[in-house]
């Protein structure tokens, strides 16, 4: 059996610069969605365990928005930086146009 060839190894700053975890297809929605998920679930913990539940609510609310506006701006930078990074004199076949 032939040795197969080993896959070609990229520089580390290319390695750095690719996402980790690819952008959703609706981020802003889909943040939060997450968020005011995980915020019910706060309240509902304080609800099951016989907690203050109006500060529940509160801390949630505040969890809800803190959390919502700081992944929006997050999403907002990555989607800045990607666009920075596309080379914007590409052709449909990936060649450069002149």
């Amino acid at each position: 059996m032939a040795r197969q060839p080993r896959p070609r190894v990229q520089p580390r700053a290319e390695q750095h610069a690719k996402p980790l975890i690819a952008m959703p297809k609706r981020p802003f929605r889909d943040g939060a969605i997450f968020h005011g998920v995980l915020a019910g679930l706060l309240v509902l913990v304080a609800w099951i365990t016989g907690g203050g539940i109006w500060r529940a609510v509160v801390v949630g609310a505040l969890y809800f928005v803190v959390a919502t506006a700081w992944t929006w701006w997050r999403f907002r930078q990555r989607l800045r930086r990607e666009q920075e990074g596309t080379p914007s004199a590409k052709t449909s076949n990936g060649e450069e146009g002149r």
